[in-house]
């Protein structure tokens, strides 16, 4: 397999964009991502989509080819991808391996989503398509509830509490401040969390990342293009050391505890052999905060921290930026929102602006980064590991 590397990225503000098309936030982040690259159009040989709800949402289910065709790629493979919440991440691997595979040269990755011109109801019967309606339907649960499970579950377990979660919903809101890309940057207090609109017990509203409108586009090109580049290239090169998509269980019984996701652990571990690092040498990672407790679980899913402190370390700092690991820089999808098929691509791109040290909260001696997108129930997820050219 071939060596990848990312020579340009492009995203929207993630937000209300009430005047701009699904296609239209699309084609703007790709023409970003390929002016920054300086690859040539024609010299593109696949184009792949992350979505997962413009049909009910939209109307919409060919986003592949139109993006291409608004873009002028020639008549090459587009294909829209959908993994639910890690659509993005599917699609940044796709084109990863069609690049290291050698069936082409150079790829677009493109993620996008519109979700706040729907009213509530139909948005969130969109997202719980997401479950396994003929086995979990029945109950009820919407994915508040789930994750209101597993922060019981951890609480349980572990101890953790009200105070070691909020320690990561500050941390991200305020990190969100910094990041121009990001609508909910905020400075919050614990009480002004613990006294927020209460959603599914003991999830809250500031514990929720907000709906939202975006996109994410990266080109990745092999390293003999990445070579040609580099003259005409006004940033540093980004390698992709792995890109790994795994499976889990489809519903919520099928799941021996909620309070890991065996599809991040799994994705984790091969990425780290694939990569030939490991969790002591990631500098930072953006990972899949839908909910606050996502986070405490994801990091210790991913074994960055031990099982059972990712709420104390949250609490004690060491998830900071300037802390052991700095996780969500960019705010997450706390403070970033939820556009979902974007979600995974927009988490590239801030790993990429980490690793260029151009972030506007950067990670001092930023080297390796990782990005981590969940999706549904834990059904799918894509874990990769970047690396700097210096």
């Amino acid at each position: 397999m071939r060596d990848v590397y990312i020579v340009g990225i492009g995203s929207t503000t993630f937000g209300r964009h009430a005047d701009e098309s699904i296609e239209s936030l699309a084609v703007g982040a790709v023409v970003d991502a390929l002016i920054e690259s300086t690859v040539d159009r024609g010299d593109i040989g696949a184009l792949y989509l992350g979505n997962f709800i413009s049909g009910p949402l939209n109307g919409k289910e060919v986003l592949a080819g139109i993006v291409a065709d608004r873009i002028g790629l020639p008549n090459v493979p587009c294909t829209k991808v959908e993994g639910a919440c890690a659509s993005g991440g599917i699609a940044f691997r796709h084109a990863c391996m069609a690049v290291a595979s050698g069936e082409v040269n150079a790829a677009i990755a493109v993620g996008v989503e519109t979700m706040t011109h729907a009213p509530t109801k139909q948005t969130t019967a969109a997202l719980n398509c997401a479950m396994d309606n003929e086995n979990d339907g029945p109950s009820g649960l919407t994915f508040p509830g789930l994750f209101g499970l597993a922060w019981r579950m951890h609480a349980d377990r572990f101890g953790t509490t009200r105070e070691h979660v909020s320690a990561v919903v500050r941390k991200n809101k305020g990190n969100g401040l910094h990041n121009p890309l990001a609508q909910m940057g905020a400075e919050l207090s614990d009480a002004t969390i613990a006294d927020s609109l209460p959603i599914c017990d003991p999830i809250q509203l500031y514990d929720c990342c907000p709906t939202s409108d975006g996109a994410a586009a990266v080109v990745v090109v092999s390293k003999a293009v990445a070579e040609k580049l580099s003259a005409t290239l006004k940033h540093p090169l980004v390698q992709v050391l792995a890109a790994v998509q795994t499976r889990g269980s489809p519903s919520i019984g099928g799941h021996a505890d909620l309070i890991s996701f065996d599809a991040t652990v799994v994705a984790a571990q091969r990425a780290y052999e694939l990569a030939g690092v490991s969790a002591q040498d990631i500098d930072l990672v953006e990972l899949h905060d839908c909910f606050s407790i996502a986070e405490v679980i994801d990091s210790e899913d991913l074994g960055l921290v031990p099982r059972g402190q990712g709420g104390y370390w949250a609490h004690e700092g060491r998830t900071a930026v300037g802390g052991d690991v700095a996780i969500n820089a960019s705010g997450g999808l706390l403070a970033k929102g939820h556009p979902v098929g974007a979600t995974g691509l927009g988490q590239v791109f801030e790993v990429v602006s980490q690793l260029r040290h151009t972030h506007p909260n950067q990670v001092q001696n930023a080297r390796i980064g990782m990005t981590h997108n969940l999706g549904g129930a834990g059904v799918a997820c894509t874990v990769s590991i970047l690396r700097g050219v210096q």
